[in-house]
C-alpha cells in the first residue's frame, strides 16, 4: 500500500475517533428516547466535551432528575456544579431522594452543602432515618452527685439532619461534647445519687430540653441513658 494512502487512512481513522468522542451520539440518541428532542442537543454535548466535563454524568443525571419529578433542573446547572468541584452523582441522588421523601431540598441548598465538603447523599437519608450517636464514642461519663457519690453514665443521642444547618454547622464531635457535658451538670445537680438511678428519664429530659443542638447540623430527638453504675465515694476519700 503506498505511502500517501496509509497516511490518508491513518488521518481518516483519527477524525473518525476524534468525531465520536466530541460528539457521543449514543448519549444524544438516549437523551433522545428519555427526554425527547430538546433538553440535550449534540451542541451541548459536545460544548462539555469542550469544557472537559464528563457528558454521561450529566445526561444520566438529568434523565434521573426527569423521571423523578424534578424537570427543573437543566443541563447548565449541573455542568456549573461539577466546574466547581461538586460530586454531580452525589446531588442527583439527594434530589431524588429527597422529593421522594417529600423532604424540602432545593438544588442550590444541596450544591452548597455539596461544595462545603458535607456528604449531601447521607445527609438526607439521616434526615429520613434517624441515626444514634453513643456518648461518649468509648467508656463512661464520670459524674459526682451532691452526696459525694461517683455515677458511670453511657448514652444514646437519636439525631436526624438538620439539611439547612449542614451548612457551616457543627457536626457530631460537638454532639457529644454538648450532651456529656449536659449528663455531667445534671448529675453534679442532683441530691443523691439514688435520685439519679431511680429516674434516670429525669437526666436525659433535663439534658434534651437545654437546645443543645442548636448551631449544628442536626435536631436532637431523643437522649436515654443506656448504662448507669455507682462508681467511687468520691465525698469519702
Amino acid at each position: 500500500m503506498p505511502v500517501a494512502s496509509i497516511i490518508m487512512l491513518s488521518l481518516l481513522l483519527l477524525f473518525v475517533v476524534l468525531f465520536f468522542y466530541f460528539v457521543p451520539l449514543g448519549l444524544w440518541v438516549q437523551s433522545v428516547v428519555s427526554l425527547g428532542l430538546g433538553p440535550i442537543s449534540i451542541i451541548d454535548l459536545i460544548r462539555m466535551r469542550l469544557r472537559k466535563i464528563t457528558p454521561r454524568l450529566i445526561v444520566d443525571g438529568v434523565i434521573n432528575l426527569h423521571k423523578a419529578g424534578l424537570p427543573s433542573i437543566s443541563t447548565d446547572m449541573l455542568e456549573t456544579h461539577q466546574l466547581a468541584g461538586g460530586q454531580v452523582p452525589n446531588v442527583v441522588i439527594a434530589l431524588i431522594a429527597a422529593e421522594k421523601a417529600n423532604i424540602s431540598l432545593t438544588f442550590e441548598t444541596a450544591t452548597a452543602i455539596d461544595l462545603a465538603g458535607r456528604d449531601v447523599q447521607t445527609a438526607v437519608a439521616t434526615s429520613v432515618y434517624p441515626k444514634v450517636i453513643d456518648v461518649p464514642l468509648e467508656g463512661y461519663l464520670a459524674a459526682v452527685a451532691k452526696d459525694g457519690i461517683e455515677l458511670k453514665a453511657r448514652a444514646r443521642v437519636t439525631v436526624r439532619t438538620n439539611i439547612p444547618g449542614l451548612i457551616g454547622g457543627a457536626t457530631d464531635e460537638t454532639i457529644i461534647a454538648r450532651v456529656g457535658e449536659g449528663i455531667v451538670s445534671a448529675i453534679g445537680s442532683s441530691d443523691t445519687y439514688t435520685t439519679v438511678l431511680e429516674n434516670p428519664d429525669n437526666i436525659s429530659k433535663a439534658v434534651l430540653s437545654k437546645g443543645l443542638d442548636a448551631g449544628t447540623a442536626f435536631e436532637i430527638l431523643s437522649i436515654d441513658i443506656a448504662d448507669l453504675d455507682v462508681g467511687k465515694n468520691i465525698g469519702a476519700s
